[in-house]
């Protein structure tokens, strides 16, 4: 199985920390955020794919084209498009199954192995504040039904954290717009969702790394996500 992890962005609520080097290569721990993350994927996962763009060279020097007994692939988002456009750029290499994940933010090793379980699968986690994330509705089966994006209200509290399992029918499917020339990933997988079922896996720990204070507040709870 493959592996597409998105880490072009630059992470402008970083600050000056990304002024330098991409979000996804700060470190927790003396070890990139990048790092952390290969080391829990499954280990049905034998290929990564690295959707990279600011200041890419970082990563590439890092993790070269094999890393921890995975291969290592890069693939260059000149225009930054989108989650769902980041996703398409790595079309061509993908076999029929493969695991989306966001370049940022920490998750727990066994969340994802459930999510591998599943054909079409999200990880979600509640959240006290909706208005911070896109945020899930499900149908009485606990598949997908909706995403609305950072609602102000919402009895919904589901919030997308950013790990997807999918397979090549994703393809089948026009990318949404979410303006500004961005293309959405989780709001296509609504598209798909009624045709398809997603299911909805609940993470039981997820830490959000938007800002300065989320990253050192991240180096007091990386122990709880090994």
């Amino acid at each position: 199985m493959q592996a597409v992890i998105l880490a072009a962005g630059r992470g402008k609520g970083m600050l000056n920390l990304t002024n330098s080097i991409p979000k996804p290569m700060l470190k927790i721990n003396g070890k990139p955020l990048l790092e952390h993350k290969i080391e829990i994927l499954p280990g049905e996962i034998k290929e990564i794919i690295f959707v990279i763009g600011y200041r890419g060279e970082y990563i590439m020097d890092y993790f070269g084209h094999e890393f921890k007994g995975k291969k290592i692939r890069y693939i260059f988002q000149k225009n930054r498009n989108g989650t769902g456009g980041a996703v398409h750029l790595a079309r061509m290499f993908l076999e029929n199954k493969f695991l989306v994940v966001y370049g940022d933010d920490l998750y727990r090793k066994k969340d994802l192995q459930k999510l591998t379980k599943h054909g079409l699968a999200i990880l979600a986690r509640e959240t006290d504040d909706p208005s911070c994330f896109g945020i899930i509705k499900t149908d009485r089966k606990g598949n997908l039904l909706e995403i609305t994006e950072k609602p102000k209200k919402s009895k919904e509290k589901l919030a997308v954290v950013g790990i997807f399992m999918l397979n090549k029918k994703f393809f089948d499917y026009e990318l949404v717009s979410i303006g500004k020339g961005e293309f959405g990933l989780p709001q296509t997988l609504v598209k798909m969702a009624k045709d398809y079922p997603i299911k909805i896996i609940k993470a039981t720990r997820w830490h959000p790394i938007n800002n300065p204070d989320d990253l050192k507040a991240a180096e007091q709870a990386i122990n709880e996500f090994i």
